[in-house]
């Protein structure tokens, strides 16, 4: 019996081999065809593809910054794509960072056929920074512009190794192109311990395709080009995307709140090895057990328990520790997942809750309004400590002091400053003890005044310098 087999026939023609006297059930698909597909596919893809253009202050003349680098404003661009008709769109934190102005170029309309094919500069319009997660690396901007093309979000969670996709973009500052390969990996740790996981492709991707889309071939979204690793500088064939799943998350919470809050159910999950297994005598030698639960936590209220061997997360099978962390990161505060673990021989169901993370130094954002708690010369909103923000922030080296619960992404020191989570301890030298002494001594200082804070970051102390504007 003959095997079935893709073969290419002289007129380029792409067909199958049969069984002897086989009917064929379905038609040849030709070349042309194929490409008039993907011609398809960007002509309703790039409309939806933007460039991001960027002006801030950084290194002039110098491809790595040196101690007597001269900085000064310089314009830096990346590329984005647009989630939602109101003007809301997705780019990389990078691609921003250090922004004083970001401009975002919409893509002039297909022109007609028999038109040029050089098509005029794309729109430019101001774009406001809603948001940035540095965790993932995205941000969202909005535009003042309704009724635009928006991409849908696919499901990352349904790709495959060997899937063709295609990276959209402005790759070097070449508007809106487009690049094809495949997914080599779905699920890719750049390290070990990062909870945060990405998409790996061999669609070339280069400097300035950061934050365009990577779409399947039915024009969905399945992740943001972010990274590549390159010994030349270039693409070599290894891109990195974030995940959709994981794009949808935190772009939902900035469009809706600004920030994104992080989960946890309060748990150390930890990968079952052949000796742990032989030890404790668990029925498994594989999978993950519960180290710790934390008390006064949604697991320990729910009915968790140390050394429960969890069998499933959401239904799907928890193989270690580390896809337990991976599975959880992109659960929002609020949500509920559902646990099924062992114990003495029981398969047992648990609801549990997702609460928000005491660790993430954005949750102060909440407490703050710009009226009340802007530092402007510092793009910074902060906050006295009282008793509760104490309780917070756990041990203080120093009892007094401000903290810094939000910076602006404008701020002029974004890439070297002052962080939220940060409590000011003293400015040059001299000790802050209240919002209103930290305004009064910024407001004295003259314009590229050095000053120096020293902080309390994670718990360590350590100085931190800059100059005023």
């Amino acid at each position: 019996m003959l095997l079935r087999v893709l073969c290419l026939s002289a007129p380029l023609v792409l067909c199958a081999a049969y069984p002897a006297g086989a009917q064929t059930r379905t038609p040849a698909v030709t070349l042309n065809a194929l490409s008039s597909a993907f011609e398809e596919l960007s002509r309703r893809v790039s409309p939806s593809v933007v460039q991001v253009v960027v002006t801030g202050y950084g290194t002039i003349g110098e491809e790595a910054p040196s101690a007597d680098a001269l900085l000064g404003l310089r314009r830096t661009g990346g590329s984005g794509v647009i989630l939602d008709p109101a003007g809301y769109i997705v780019t990389n934190a990078h691609v921003i960072e250090g922004a004083r102005r970001v401009q975002v170029v919409l893509p002039r309309p297909t022109p007609a056929a028999g038109s040029s094919i050089i098509r005029p500069r794309g729109i430019a319009f101001d774009a406001r920074i809603v948001g940035i997660d540095d965790e993932t690396d995205l941000a969202v901007l909005k535009i003042d512009e309704k009724n635009l093309p928006a991409l849908p979000l696919g499901d990352s969670d349904a790709l495959k190794q060997g899937q063709l996709v295609f990276a959209y973009g402005s790759p070097l500052g070449l508007e809106n192109s487009v690049s094809m390969g495949i997914v080599s990996a779905v699920g890719r740790q750049l390290e070990l311990d990062d909870p945060m996981i990405y998409i790996q492709t061999d669609a070339p991707i280069n400097p300035g395709n950061s934050g365009g889309p990577l779409v399947d071939t039915e024009g969905r979204v399945v992740g943001i080009n972010t990274l590549i690793l390159s010994q030349s500088g270039g693409n070599e064939g290894l891109g990195f995307a974030a995940p959709s799943n994981i794009v949808r998350t935190v772009f939902e919470q900035i469009r809706s709140g600004g920030r994104v809050r992080r989960g946890t159910i309060g748990v150390f999950a930890q990968t079952i090895t052949p000796t742990l297994a032989a030890a404790l005598k668990l029925p498994q030698d594989w999978g993950v057990i519960l180290g710790d639960v934390f008390p006064g936590m949604p697991a320990s209220a729910a009915g968790l328990r140390i050394g429960d061997v969890v069998v499933t997360l959401d239904g799907k099978r928890m193989e270690n520790g580390r896809q337990f962390e991976v599975n959880l990161y992109r659960r929002a505060v609020g949500d509920t997942v559902m646990l099924e673990v062992l114990r003495n021989n029981q398969i047992l169901k648990f609801p549990v809750a997702v609460a928000e993370r005491e660790d993430d130094p954005a949750r102060f954002a909440d407490l703050v309004t710009p009226e009340r708690n802007i530092v402007p010369r510092l793009g910074v909103l902060a906050l006295d400590i009282d008793e509760r923000i104490a309780s917070m922030l756990g041990e203080l080296r120093v009892p007094s002091g401000v903290l810094v619960a939000a910076v602006s992404a404008d701020a002029p020191h974004a890439e070297q400053g002052l962080e939220a989570g940060d409590v000011i301890v003293s400015l040059n030298g001299a000790a802050v003890t209240a919002l209103a002494d930290l305004r009064s001594a910024i407001g004295r200082l003259p314009t590229r005044a050095p000053v120096v804070f020293q902080i309390q970051r994670q718990g360590q102390l350590m100085f931190v310098a800059l100059e005023i504007e």
